[in-house]
């Protein structure tokens, strides 16, 4: 069974960090660029950082440029993204998947993770 599974998120305090994990089962992670995305109540769903199948090519959102670290261990059929500096704005279910590619339109998404909530607040 092909699948995503994201991890990591919880109720976490302003300048506080977390790391979500994305790891993958049933297929190899290595052949994908993955983005990863976030979605809040009323607002559309917003693509966040993404890396290409190498980690030659990385993109950030500008809201998240300096405080958002992304990467992966294909070894470990996993991605990461480490959230430092958190504001109560990053609040949201994190979600991550497959892309046809890592650029700022986050193309062509297809397999997905079930999500997992980010909250920041004190």
């Amino acid at each position: 069974q092909v699948q995503l599974v994201e991890s990591g998120g919880g109720l976490v305090q302003p300048g506080g960090s977390l790391r979500l994990s994305c790891a993958a089962s049933g297929f190899t992670l290595d052949k994908y660029p993955i983005g990863w995305f976030r979605q809040t109540p009323g607002k559309g769903r917003e693509g966040v950082s993404c890396i290409s199948e190498s980690s030659g090519r990385i993109h950030y959102v500008d809201s998240v440029k300096g405080r958002f670290t992304i990467s992966r261990d294909n070894a470990k059929n996993t991605v990461y993204l480490q959230m430092n500096s958190l504001k109560p704005e990053d609040t949201a279910v994190y979600y991550c998947a497959t892309l046809g590619m890592c650029d700022s339109a986050y193309p062509d998404p297809d397999y997905w993770g079930q999500g997992t909530q980010v909250t920041v607040s004190s």
